[in-house]
């Protein structure tokens, strides 16, 4: 039995409270009235002492408030001691138990420890014990709630980063979306430029329209009306894209599009002087994949090739229909070859292939890696964007096609897309 005077100034708790925190709460739970009150005494200018007669009562008061350590008795009428820890970890499970008996047996102290008591004493015990199991309790509490606040903190901070990546993702995708859309549409401008300027040439020193003039002046302004709609399908695509919708797939025809590429290219500053052979397919065939979207990437495709050299060259684009799915080793990528989008390509017959072949100066090893990625250009300055292959790849990608680069240096480059065919009788 703990017994204290009242006039023993001794039995202060050495416990140092921070000013910025509550007060420590001490809650001693015993079904015996002496020793709840001698606890009282002991521990009532270091602490905010709250005392409970039995396990019920202690629950109650758990809930409550906040308790930093509880001393609780092992025998009591209702609820034992043990039943009362198991209780008190449910409710609050950093807080901190020391068990007090006057039967002390090996099975009972290892249950106790076993169900989160952090000490576990015998009665009678003396001021020096409880005081310093009272203060080992305060420690491991204080951890225990630092513990708990700097992973809170850290939660927070990961948060904040997290919405901090998302607004300078968003930001850096705008960015992309909004140079692609003039990347995309500088195409059909400049086929519209061309047009243009091809039909001043007739008009400028004539006083009146007819005959061929005018056959080739209404020719020219259907080409010119097509590409204003594709000027618009693509504003609306990348606006469908910004307001996180999807644009309407609606296929085409695989020869009408090479088709429309070969008109596009007559009138294209870098097709003068260089030999371009677009080869259609024997048997027409449609894909999934929406047909202004085809266009922009056999457009890009094809000016690249166009570009890769000042030197006259071939540029030929051919289109076929594989009845077998890819050989796993196409599918690899190597210093001279690069498979991409390998991971959601849907490698299943029949596909759709059309190459892009050039027989310009390759691709050199060391660049090979990085031709997709977005404003990479070997182009001297303000003369490429380096956005035309991304958009390339970004295009293929969701129509879970796929894209395949081959080029040995000094002998060309050919760049193949994948495509899903679609069933017959959607051609469009």
């Amino acid at each position: 039995m703990l017994t204290v005077s009242p006039f023993d100034r001794s039995v202060r708790s050495p416990v140092r409270v921070d000013s910025r925190s509550r007060p420590r709460t001490l809650l001693v739970v015993d079904d015996d009235e002496g020793p709840r009150a001698a606890m009282a005494i002991v521990f009532k200018d270091g602490y905010h002492v709250l005392l409970a007669e039995n396990g019920f009562r202690a629950l109650d008061l758990i809930r409550e408030q906040v308790v930093d350590v509880v001393i609780l008795d092992i025998r009591m009428a209702g609820l034992s001691g043990i039943e009362v820890l198991s209780q008190l970890k449910k409710i609050d499970p950093a807080i901190e138990v020391i068990m007090l008996t006057a039967y002390e047996t090996i099975e009972t102290a290892q249950q106790a420890l076993r169900l989160g008591a952090c000490d576990y004493l015998s009665k009678p015990l003396d001021l020096a014990t409880i005081r310093a199991a009272v203060a080992n309790a305060l420690e491991r509490r204080a951890i225990s709630n630092e513990i708990q606040f700097c992973n809170q903190r850290v939660l927070e901070l990961q948060e904040e980063i997290r919405h901090q990546q998302m607004r300078e993702e968003i930001a850096r995708t705008q960015g992309e979306i909004y140079a692609s859309i003039i990347h995309d549409i500088n195409g059909p401008l400049t086929v519209i430029a061309g047009f243009v300027e091809v039909i001043n040439q007739r008009l400028r020193h004539a006083s009146r329209i007819e005959g061929e003039d005018l056959s080739m002046i209404k020719d020219r302004l259907a080409h010119i009306t097509r590409q204003v709609c594709n000027c618009i399908e693509i504003s609306r695509r990348y606006l469908s894209f910004l307001s996180e919708g999807t644009s309407n797939h609606i296929s085409v025809g695989i020869n009408q599009v090479l088709s429309d590429v070969e008109e596009l290219l007559k009138v294209h500053p870098n097709a003068k002087g260089n030999e371009l052979i677009i080869r259609p397919l024997a048997e027409d065939a449609a894909t999934g994949i929406n047909g202004t979207d085809l266009i922009q990437i056999l457009l890009n495709l094809t000016i690249n090739a166009l570009q890769s050299t000042s030197q006259p060259h071939r540029v030929e684009v051919q289109a076929r229909r594989l009845l077998e799915p890819l050989p796993l080793h196409d599918l690899e990528s190597g210093p001279h070859a690069m498979f991409l989008n390998r991971e959601h390509f849907q490698n299943q017959a029949p596909l759709l292939a059309v190459s892009v072949q050039d027989n310009g100066p390759g691709i050199p090893p060391e660049i090979m890696g990085k031709i997709f990625d977005p404003y990479f250009t070997t182009k001297p300055s303000g003369k490429g964007t380096g956005l035309g292959l991304s958009i390339v790849q970004r295009l293929v990608q969701q129509c879970h096609g796929g894209i395949r680069v081959r080029s040995q240096p000094g002998h060309g480059a050919a760049f193949t897309v994948y495509l899903p065919v679609r069933v017959a009788g959607t051609v469009h």
